[in-house]
C-alpha cells in the first residue's frame, strides 16, 4: 500500500522537475535558512520531530524570499525526516519536490538528492529504480569523493538485498575507503554497520559482531540514533542464530525501545520479527504469540497511517493545481475585462469630446454675463483661504511652543540621567590614570556602575527612535518569534543589574510559542519592560516573562513585585504632555519615552499595550501580537 501512493505521487509531479531561475535574495535571510536546514539536517536522525520541525521554518522562510536552494534542502530535510521513520512514500514526494527547487548548477546537491531517493526505492525492495537514481548521483557527483562514496554505500545496500553478498562487500569498502580519506565519521559508522549485517546474512557471526561493535561505538560519536538502534537488532538477529537466546532477548527489547521513542517504523517492527523468533526458537510460545500481536497491530497501525498521510499529500497537491488554475481563470477574466474596458473608454472619450464641445459653446455664450459673478466669488475663496491659513498658522505655532517645552524637559533630564554615569566613569578614569586605584578596583567599580551605564544606553535609544520619527518609515520585517528564547537574552543582557539587586527573573514563556512580528521591535520593547520592572522592584524581588494563546493572539506579559501604581498614575503613562516618570527603589531616573515607544512598536506590529497594577503590590505590562499562523 505504501508503495503505491508512493507511485501515485510520483506521477503527480513527473515532468515538473524543473528548478525556477533563481532570485536575488537577501544574505541575512539566506544565512538564517542555511543555518536552520544545517541544523535540520544535523539532528534529523536523533530528534527526527524537532529536525522536520525547523526543515519546515526554514522552507517558510525561504519561500517568501525565493532562496531556491534553500527551498530544495528544506523539502531535502523534510523527506531524510519521514524516510528515517520509515515513511518512505512520503519521503519520496519531499525528495522529488527538492528536485524542483534546487538550482540546476548545484551539482553536488542534486546528486545528494538522486542518491537519498535511490536509498528509498532501496527500502521500498524496487531495485531497479534504485540503481537507475544511483547511477544519476553518480553521474552528477562528478567525481567527488564524498558523494561517490555515498553511492557505493547505497548500492552495497542493493547488493546485499538483492543477495549478491560480494558485490555488496567490494563497493561497502569502497566507500569506507573514500570516507577514511575525507575523515566522514557519520558515513562510515553506517558503514560498519552494513557489513555487519552482510556478515550476518552470510553466515560469518563473529565477524558480524566484531563490526557491530564498532558500528554501536561510533553511532554514539556520531549521535544516530537510527544506527544504534539497528545495531541492537543486529546484535540479537546474531545470537539468536547462536542459540544465545537471552543475549538475543536484551538486544532486540532494547533496539526496538530506542527505535519507539524516535518513531522507526522498520527498526520496530524488525526488534518485534526477532522476538518472535528467538522465543519460537526457546519454545515459549505464549511470548511469541504476545509479540506476534504487537507486530499484527503495529502494522495495522502503520497502514492506517500510510494510507492518511499519502490521502492529505495528494489533497494537498490537487488543492494547490486548483489553485493555480483559479489563478489562470482569473487572468484570462481580467483580460477580457481589459479589452472590455478598453473599448468602453473609446466610447467615453467619444462621448466626453462631444461634451466637452457643447460645453465649450455654452461657455462662450455665456463667458461675459458670469465673468463678473466669477470674480467675485474667487475674491471670496481667496478670502477665506487666507483667514484658514492664518489660522493653521496659530495652531502650528501653539504647537510649536508645546513641542519646545516638551524637548526643552526631556533634554534637561537626559543630560541628568547621563551626567552620573559618565561623571563616575571620569572620576575612575582619573583615580586610575594617578594610579589612586588598582586595576582590580577599577573592576569592582565598573561592575557596579555598568547598569547605569547601559540604562542611559537604553535611554538614548529610546530616545533616538522615538524622537526622530523613523519608526513607521523603516517598516516591519516580521517573521516567527520565540518569546521564550528573546527572553532569554533579555535576562542576559539585564544580568548585572539584576544581580545587582538580587531580582530573581522567571522566564515562564512557552518556549515554541510562534508570534509574528519585526525581531528588532520586540527586543526593544521586552528591554524597556524589563529595565522598569527592575527599576521598580525592591531587592529580593523576582519579574516574571510568560506567554499564553488567547485566540488569534499571542499574548506577553511583563509582571514585577515592585512598588506598583495608582489609577492617577497609570493614566499618565501615555501622556507626551503630562511627562509622567517615577524614581526606582534604588533612585534610578528615567525620561518617561520608554513606555510610549513600547506602545508605538507594539501597535506597529498590529499589537495592543495596556497595563495592571496597584500600589504596593507590583505591575504587570502585557502586550499582544498576531499569532504566527504557519507555527500553529
Amino acid at each position: 500500500m505504501r508503495a503505491l501512493f508512493g507511485v501515485i505521487l510520483l506521477l503527480l509531479i513527473k515532468g515538473n522537475v524543473v528548478a525556477r531561475p533563481a532570485a536575488a535574495v537577501p544574505p541575512a535571510s539566506k544565512k538564517t535558512v542555511d543555518s536552520l536546514n544545517s541544523v535540520s539536517f544535523n539532528i534529523y536522525l536523533e530528534s527526527p520531530d524537532s529536525a522536520r520541525h525547523i526543515a519546515e521554518r526554514a522552507l517558510i522562510l525561504a519561500e517568501s524570499v525565493k532562496y531556491n536552494d534553500g527551498i530544495g534542502r528544506s523539502f531535502l530535510n523534510i523527506g531524510d525526516v519521514y524516510w528515517s521513520q520509515s515513511y518512505y512514500p512520503i519521503a519520496l514526494f519531499y525528495f522529488n519536490k527538492a528536485l524542483m527547487n534546487i538550482p540546476r548548477e548545484d551539482n553536488l546537491l542534486i546528486s545528494s538528492c538522486y542518491n537519498i531517493i535511490g536509498r528509498t526505492y532501496s527500502d521500498l525492495r524496487n531495485f531497479r529504480l534504485a540503481l537507475h537514481n544511483l547511477n544519476l548521483s553518480e553521474q552528477y557527483a562528478h567525481g567527488d569523493p564524498d558523494r561517490v562514496a555515498e553511492v557505493y554505500s547505497e548500492r552495497s545496500l542493493v547488493y546485499r538485498r538483492q543477495g549478491k553478498y560480494d558485490a555488496a562487500l567490494s563497493d561497502a569498502r569502497k566507500a569506507l575507503l573514500l570516507n577514511a580519506k575525507a575523515n566522514d565519521a557519520p558515513n562510515t559508522a553506517v558503514l560498519y554497520g552494513r557489513l555487519s549485517t552482510i556478515y550476518t546474512l552470510m553466515g560469518r557471526y563473529k565477524e558480524s559482531i566484531a563490526y557491530s561493535d564498532t558500528a554501536l561505538a561510533m553511532s554514539f560519536a556520531t549521535h544516530n540514533k537510527r544506527l544504534r538502534a539497528t545495531t541492537y537488532i543486529e546484535y540479537a538477529e546474531v545470537y539468536n542464530k547462536l542459540h544465545d537466546y537471552e543475549k538475543a532477548i536484551f538486544y532486540a527489547v532494547k533496539g526496538g525501545n530506542l527505535a519507539d521513542s524516535i518513531g522507526v517504523v522498520d527498526a520496530i517492527t524488525n526488534a518485534y520479527k526477532a522476538l518472535i523468533g528467538t522465543y519460537e526458537s526457546k519454545g515459549d510460545l505464549k511470548m511469541a504469540m504476545f509479540y506476534q500481536k504487537r507486530y499484527n497491530k503495529m502494522q495495522d497501525s502503520l497502514s492506517t497511517f500510510n494510507k492518511i498521510k499519502n490521502t492529505e499529500l495528494i489533497q494537498d497537491y490537487f488543492a494547490l493545481e486548483k489553485h493555480l488554475n483559479d489563478m489562470a481563470d482569473m487572468e484570462r477574466a481580467a483580460q477580457q475585462n481589459k479589452a472590455m474596458l478598453k473599448w468602453q473608454r473609446a466610447v467615453i472619450v467619444i462621448l466626453a469630446v462631444s461634451l466637452l464641445v457643447v460645453v465649450f459653446i455654452l461657455f462662450i455664450t455665456y463667458y461675459f454675463y458670469t465673468q463678473k459673478k466669477r470674480l467675485g466669488e474667487r475674491l471670496n475663496e481667496q478670502n477665506e483661504g487666507l483667514l484658514k491659513q492664518k489660522q493653521l498658522i496659530e495652531v502650528q505655532a501653539a504647537n510649536l511652543e508645546v513641542v519646545a517645552n516638551i524637548k526643552d524637559k526631556l533634554l534637561a533630564t537626559i543630560a541628568h540621567d547621563l551626567r552620573t554615569p559618565l561623571a563616575n566613569l571620569r572620576n575612575i578614569t582619573d583615580m586610575f590614570g594617578v594610579d589612586y586605584l588598582s586595576k582590580e578596583e577599577v573592576h569592582v567599580l565598573m561592575k557596579d556602575i555598568n547598569p547605569m551605564v547601559k540604562s542611559a544606553e537604553l535611554t538614548l535609544s529610546n530616545l533616538l527612535d522615538w524622537a526622530g520619527s523613523k519608526i513607521k518609515e523603516r517598516g516591519v520585517n516580521s517573521t516567527g518569534l520565540d518569546i521564550s528564547v528573546l527572553g532569554a537574552e533579555v535576562e542576559q543582557v539585564f544580568s548585572q543589574a539584576l544581580e545587582k539587586k538580587n531580582i530573581r527573573f522567571i522566564n515562564k514563556a512557552v518556549p515554541g510559542n510562534s508570534g509574528l512580528a519585526d525581531e528588532n521591535h520586540i527586543k526593544v520593547v521586552l528591554r524597556n519592560l524589563v529595565s522598569n520592572a527592575i527599576k521598580f522592584t525592591d531587592n529580593e524581588g523576582r519579574i516574571t516573562l510568560n506567554s499564553e494563546f488567547r485566540g488569534d493572539s499571542l499574548i506577553i506579559s511583563v509582571e514585577d513585585t515592585g512598588k506598583g501604581m495608582s489609577e492617577p498614575e497609570l493614566q499618565k503613562l501615555f501622556s507626551i504632555q503630562t511627562h509622567f516618570s517615577q524614581r526606582g527603589t534604588s533612585g534610578e531616573s528615567g525620561t518617561g519615552i520608554g513606555l510610549m515607544l513600547c506602545k508605538e512598536l507594539v501597535e506597529l506590529n498590529g499589537g495592543k499595550l495596556w497595563i495592571s497594577s496597584a500600589p504596593g503590590k507590583g505591575s504587570k505590562f502585557y502586550f499582544s501580537l498576531p499569532l504566527n499562523r504557519a507555527y500553529a
